[in-house]
């Protein structure tokens, strides 16, 4: 990781004619807790979005380490994210839906069994996630977030 965490530059991001990004720039250092402020609307889910590679920006660029978010070898052990709770498939566990992304990244069952623990859902964790609250698919959310035990966390809303 280089001495930059978050490094964005010039991001500009149209969805047809309405203006997303116009221009946005920031870094995040290492160690610094950094909160996005702004009317709905404003470009905050939208930055963090292209940040992590689910949106192309038209033109400027988000580096997390140095490195493009598609370019990172492991990425949820570089990052970890929590952009929506609902972003789950609703009838795997917890502990399945947590067990599916650890294998992705090359970690194991012991994992996924201590980042349950963190987030307070060992006495659930089998039970399909469809069923949870909001308050227990965020903290499933968290747990992915938590997984890779990355250096940066990046959470909306």
């Amino acid at each position: 990781m280089s001495e930059v965490a978050i490094e964005v530059t010039g991001l500009r991001k149209r969805f047809g004619s309405t203006v997303a990004l116009d221009g946005m720039s920031f870094t995040v250092e290492p160690g610094q807790v950094t909160g996005f402020v702004g009317p709905n609307g404003a470009g905050k889910s939208t930055t963090m979005r292209v940040i992590l590679g689910l949106d192309a920006p038209d033109a400027g660029t988000a580096l997390i380490g140095g490195r493009r978010y598609a370019s990172l070898p492991r990425p949820l052990t570089t990052i970890g994210s929590l952009l929506d709770a609902a972003a789950l498939q609703p009838s795997r566990s917890a502990r399945n839906h947590l067990l599916w992304l650890a294998h992705s990244q090359g970690l194991g069952a012991r994992r996924v069994d201590e980042v349950i623990g963190q987030a307070g859902l060992a006495g659930a964790a089998r039970r399909k996630a469809g069923g949870y609250s909001l308050g227990m698919r965020q903290r499933l959310g968290i747990a992915a977030a938590l997984l890779g035990d990355p250096p940066v966390l990046m959470m909306d809303e």
